[in-house]
């Protein structure tokens, strides 16, 4: 049982050794890398801004074929969920026009 405890304390020891190489070989990459990362920031942000105008020009004029668009999809599907009901909602019908032609109001005529 001794052995057990000692391979996973030595288990986690190495664990925590990869993880720390892990951290420090990223902060490197990141130094490093941090010239070139800013040097395409420069470069692409106009880019980026064209990207910006153009998606927001594309949903300008793209939203109301949009809305036509899932203003059909939710009609068909309410008919897609209204259709299997069909039978029940005349037996309903049928049940509730028997019903109103069997009762008798005691309304007071003026």
């Amino acid at each position: 049982m001794f052995e057990l405890g000692l391979l996973a304390g030595v288990a986690a020891l190495v664990f925590v050794a990869v993880m720390v190489l892990v951290a420090l070989l990223k902060v490197v990459l990141w130094i490093v890398l941090l010239p070139l990362r800013l040097l395409l920031y420069v470069f692409l942000l106009p880019l980026l801004l064209l990207k910006a105008v153009m998606g927001g020009l594309l949903f300008i004029l793209l939203s109301p074929v949009l809305i036509v668009g899932l203003i059909i999809v939710a009609f068909a599907a309410i008919v897609a969920l209204a259709v299997p009901l069909l039978p029940l909602l005349l037996v309903i019908f049928v049940v509730w026009l028997l019903l109103r032609a069997s009762s008798r109001t005691t309304a007071v005529a003026r």
